[in-house]
């Protein structure tokens, strides 16, 4: 049987929030992730995925002038 961490275990594990990993859990963004309940239970050898949020306005910046065009 697989080993599963929580939610808090994960957090302390990869230095990111709690929220931060129930929002990937929800992505599916984390391999293997299973809800049980209002919980989730993430497999103790699953890799930190790559953060993919925009850091830089220049995502946003070019939407709002294509916009005005």
């Amino acid at each position: 049987m697989d080993e599963y961490m929580t939610i808090k275990e994960a957090s302390e594990k990869w230095g990111i929030g709690i929220r931060r990993i129930n929002t990937l859990c929800k992505e599916g963004r984390i391999a293997g992730c299973v809800r049980f309940g209002s919980s989730w239970a993430i497999p103790s050898d699953a890799i930190k995925p790559s953060d993919m949020r925009i850091r830089s306005g220049k995502y946003i910046k070019a939407k709002e002038s294509e916009a005005v065009l």
